[in-house]
């Protein structure tokens, strides 16, 4: 523990929050250079004092409120999304393996390709929340290019896959890929890196709203012509968030939110079977085996199962004949009918916490690009998932729109991780958290060069470590050890030489005492009880043992007693 070389800021630690002086006590890097040490600490490597003020920081940190911790963003977004990767794999499992046995002749078919896409997924998680802020910068132009052009490639008939009425996928041998979905994290980038570029000229309307605003309104057509209702949504969702958080006036939503009501008049009127569709979850029960079944069948889903559920595997609505696309847009139905509304709580719940982390990062980055991307990928994924799910319980129209991480489809869950890995860097760079992550590396650093006795000492302050007393005088401190006297050479020689009571050569003292005969080459050695009646003295070995020597040896001997490693006092 340090002592009073805390100087100034151990003095006035004590009225402010144990969050405060944690990052202060990390931002500070300690009371002074390493090795200045304080009273607390004396020898080691460098000094104990600045170590002492670590590990007092280290223990202030372990003991701030969980939300006040230097890395609690980075926490709560990593433990919600991977609760619900891992639930999103065991939901898939259970909706899907009745469909799967009938299409493929296997249960477990769709789950491995699941799983497999979850595989892949979780190192670019990995990759991605290591990389620096420039890295995501520089990928905002190539990234919008290549999206662009591949949601004009999906219109091309031939090349792109036409389901359900849309033509939505581009199939490559084994891979489906869903341009609508990269689209997403492509605007995000870019309307973030954008903006910073422009930052200083944003006053004018003109460099605010151009090129932004034409651009997204593009690959919104792009995506209304394939039709993708659900996914233009939650791509508008995007700049419109990052021009919310730039300080972009309100009527300039008044003016958006009308052009995307009277457009979607327009496509709606354009085919009676969308405003069929579109208005159909105003009454489902209206027309229950047309228009309204999927809506009608989960909502019985969600009420069959009740508080606790029907049980993991036991759902009757993931049977072909009734709910369809049971394993992707309306996954929570066949939760809310296994795991009860309790489950469904739990999905919203980690939602929400989710949403909170991501908008937590972008209040207290300093970055501004950091900012704008994490409130983007934030207002994506949870816009996503409430018009999923609101689609699910029948408050908003079914758009096709998939449950972040939970649903089955890979074009959907590799562009959701990344956004994550992505916000997870975000959060590691955080002021707070940065400081406390240099800190901690250096101490590990410094962990891995410590002798291991020091760090013993460090650790397990209780620990008994100290060598056995060798009834050795220590020197004075107006003393200067003589290197020869007692070097590795000397001890080769048998040149430092002392008794138990500190006199040289053979003289032996009044009554037995200690010796240690260092071995040659080795910091072992043996202790040994020498007898005045014996009137002998102990002559260093080769070996590191000790020996009688008679009286007539020791002159032969010339006065060599142990050789010690240790400073010699002669007698007066």
């Amino acid at each position: 523990m340090a002592g009073s070389g805390s100087g100034p800021r151990a003095a006035g630690g004590a009225t402010r929050p144990a969050a405060v002086r944690a990052v202060r006590a990390v931002r500070d890097g300690g009371s002074g250079p390493r090795g200045s040490g304080g009273s607390g600490g004396s020898g080691g490597r460098g000094g104990s004092g600045g170590q002492g003020d670590g590990e007092e920081e280290a223990a202030a940190a372990s003991r701030a409120p969980l939300l006040d911790r230097p890395l609690a963003s980075y926490y709560l977004l990593l433990s919600s999304a991977g609760l619900l990767l891992l639930l999103g794999l065991v939901m898939v499992l259970s909706a899907s393996s009745v469909r799967s046995y009938a299409d493929f002749g296997s249960s477990y078919t769709l789950f491995i390709r699941q799983a497999t896409w979850v595989g892949i997924g979780l190192p670019i998680v990995v990759l991605a929340s290591r990389m620096p802020v420039r890295v995501f910068r520089a990928l905002a132009y190539p990234l919008l290019g290549v999206t662009v052009f591949l949601l004009m490639v999906v219109l091309v008939p031939g090349i792109g896959s036409v389901r359900g009425g849309a033509r939505q996928w581009i199939v490559v041998g084994p891979i489906t890929i869903q341009p609508s979905e990269l689209a997403k994290i492509a605007l995000v980038l870019w309307c973030s890196d954008l903006l910073v570029r422009k930052r200083r000229r944003l006053s004018d309307p003109k460099h605010l709203f151009v090129p932004l605003v034409p651009a997204f309104l593009f690959i919104d057509l792009l995506m209304l012509l394939e039709p993708d209702l659900g996914g233009a949504i939650c791509v508008t969702v995007v700049p419109l968030t990052i021009l919310w958080v730039i300080g972009t006036p309100k009527r300039f939503y008044g003016a958006v939110l009308a052009t995307m009501i009277t457009a979607a008049t327009i496509l709606a009127v354009a085919e009676p079977y969308r405003l069929k569709r579109l208005l159909s979850f105003t009454d489902p029960f209206s027309d229950a085996s047309g228009n309204g079944f999927q809506a009608v069948q989960g909502i019985y889903a969600l009420s069959t199962g009740g508080w606790w559920g029907e049980g993991l595997g036991a759902s009757r609505e993931k049977w072909p004949e009734l709910l369809p696309a049971v394993h992707t847009d309306f996954i929570l139905a066949i939760i809310g009918e296994e795991l009860g509304l309790v489950g469904s709580l739990v999905v919203v719940g980690l939602f929400g916490v989710m949403g909170y982390a991501g908008l937590r990062i972008a209040h207290r980055t300093d970055d501004l690009f950091v900012r704008l991307a994490a409130a983007g990928v934030t207002a994506w994924i949870i816009v996503q998932a409430v018009v999923n799910m609101g689609a699910v319980v029948g408050l908003l129209p079914i758009t096709g729109v998939t449950l972040p991480l939970v649903s089955f489809g890979g074009s959907s869950l590799l562009p959701t991780l990344t956004a994550l890995g992505m916000l997870l860097a975000f959060a590691r760079s955080e002021p707070a958290a940065a400081q406390y992550l240099r800190r901690r590396a250096e101490e590990r650093r410094a962990a891995r060069a410590e002798p291991w006795r020091a760090r013993a000492r460090r650790v397990l302050p209780g620990a008994r470590t100290r060598r056995p007393d060798l009834g050795l005088v220590p020197l004075r401190d107006d003393e200067d050890a003589d290197p020869g006297e007692h070097g590795p050479a000397a001890r080769r020689r048998g040149k430092a030489t002392t008794g138990g009571d500190g006199r040289r050569g053979g003289e032996t003292p009044a009554s037995s005492v200690t010796t240690f005969v260092a071995g040659r080459g080795s910091r072992k050695g043996k202790i040994k009880k020498v007898s005045p009646a014996a009137n002998s003295v102990a002559s260093p070995g080769r070996t590191g043992r000790s020996e009688r020597v008679s009286p007539g040896s020791a002159g032969r001997a010339g006065g060599a007693g142990l050789s010690t490693g240790r400073r010699d006092v002669s007698s007066s």
